[in-house]
């Protein structure tokens, strides 16, 4: 039996994010595998994060004194059929969950383009989307349990208390330790993926609505050069006894007759498989397999978000901006997010176009072009991504995401003495 100490260990060499980007201010690590032994930490260390996969691009799970790790608790908790609902511990990541869901006949509504990050994680941050009726991976979770400042334990669920819930399930780590999420799941089902090269941006803005809702997730690659989509990466989901083809042009853009990735010159054996082979959800929706390394490995990233109905004027604002960007670009990607109700998510009220940038990993170059994305983007009340890179002032922050005083007192009557704060959250939340 697993005592009621967690075991604590510091890293001999200094503690980096997945992409290796970004330092954190302390290799102090503390690995729990029960929630005693959380509430124990918590009730033993004034200041602390809890950090998962690591691949957020800046500051927002660093500490200057001491980490949380729940990576060892991944174990499915309870798969409620008749609810339709599962319950994983936190430190459980999509691709760990993904193929015992398929096994058991169901599937989440959303994955992202990779596999490999946690659950929790990426929930408390509002990460991804694809599809124009298809909510962030946030959007998927009903209930979530929750260690406080006070190491007590909080259930707080959609169906008891809406309000509450709303608040905190983009929590960005400031409200307590999450032990447990429950998400929603469906039916299994089956897809397949076809792409398109060389789309013109002609199109784009003549057809956009059309074109994001050519499939039930839609992706557009481009390095903003020549006036064209480089990759149009449309998902389908294929019914039971259902045959689809693809169609031989896509608004001008002719069908790939080989896999490709994202980043051209990189080796499509890393992605899930194209060319319109069916297969199931969890293969299908990311773009990256498990087991290989997602994207290119070594990059920054940065992700912006706009209304819907401002998609085509913000792409062509961003598109002005070509010559200042392809030099430190891998490749940007567009794609569409509906609307939802929680509080801090990018795209609380309003269906959202995220224009997401994998950067070269050039930081003091990266550093120069997202101030002039940010004017461009400004007269569309862009949000940024929490996770990733960005320099928008912490004034106009808090001003986009407009519930964030509301979220700001919550935080202050769970966590009065800043247990959970740090230095991102200070600079962006209380700046």
């Amino acid at each position: 039996m697993i005592g009621p100490n967690p075991a604590e260990a510091a890293q001999t060499q200094p503690l980096r994010n997945w992409a290796g980007n970004y330092r954190y201010g302390t290799n102090r690590i503390t690995s729990a595998t029960s929630l005693a032994q959380i509430q124990a930490f918590v009730r033993k260390h004034p200041h602390f994060k809890v950090l998962g996969t690591r691949h957020c691009f800046n500051g927002i799970a660093d500490s200057a004194d001491h980490f949380l790790s729940l990576r060892e608790m991944n174990e499915v908790v309870a798969l409620d059929r008749a609810a339709r609902t599962v319950t994983v511990e936190s430190g459980m990541s999509y691709g760990q969950l993904c193929p015992s869901l398929e096994r058991d006949g169901f599937a989440l509504h959303n994955l992202a383009s990779l596999p490999h990050i946690s659950i929790a994680g990426a929930c408390a941050t509002g990460t991804h989307g694809s599809g124009v009726n298809n909510g962030n991976l946030s959007t998927a979770v009903s209930a979530f349990e929750i260690v406080t400042a006070g190491g007590d334990v909080l259930s707080i669920a959609r169906s008891k208390d809406l309000r509450t819930f709303q608040a905190t399930v983009v929590n960005l780590g400031a409200l307590g330790v999450v032990t447990k999420v429950t998400l929603d799941v469906q039916p299994a089902f089956t897809m397949r993926q076809d792409v398109y090269l060389d789309l013109p941006m002609a199109q784009v803005r003549e057809h956009f609505e059309e074109i994001a809702s050519a499939g039930y997730s839609v992706s557009l690659f481009t390095d903003w050069q020549r006036g064209r989509i480089n990759e149009a990466w449309v998902k389908r989901r294929v019914g039971k006894g259902e045959t689809l083809t693809a169609s031989q042009e896509f608004y001008g853009a002719r069908p790939a007759t080989t896999n490709v990735h994202p980043i051209v010159e990189l080796s499509a054996e890393n992605c899930t498989e194209q060319m319109g082979v069916v297969g199931p959800w969890y293969e299908r929706l990311p773009h990256f397999r498990m087991g290989f390394t997602p994207s290119s490995g070594k990059e920054l990233q940065s992700e912006y978000f706009v209304a819907r109905s401002n998609a085509v004027d913000a792409i062509s604002a961003v598109e002005r901006l070509r010559d200042h960007i392809s030099p430190h670009l891998m490749i940007t990607e567009l794609r569409t997010i509906a609307a939802d109700d929680l509080w801090m998510s990018p795209c609380y009220t309003r269906p959202s176009l995220a224009i997401h940038f994998t950067w070269k990993q050039d930081w003091p170059s990266v550093r120069k072009v997202l101030p002039m994305i940010e004017r461009e983007l400004t007269p569309f009340e862009v949000r940024p991504h929490w996770g990733k890179l960005f320099t928008i002032p912490s004034t106009q922050l808090q001003q986009r995401y407009e519930m964030s005083a509301e979220f700001k007192r919550l935080v202050a009557e769970h966590d009065p003495h800043g247990r959970f704060r740090n230095a991102f959250l200070t600079a962006n939340l209380y700046g």
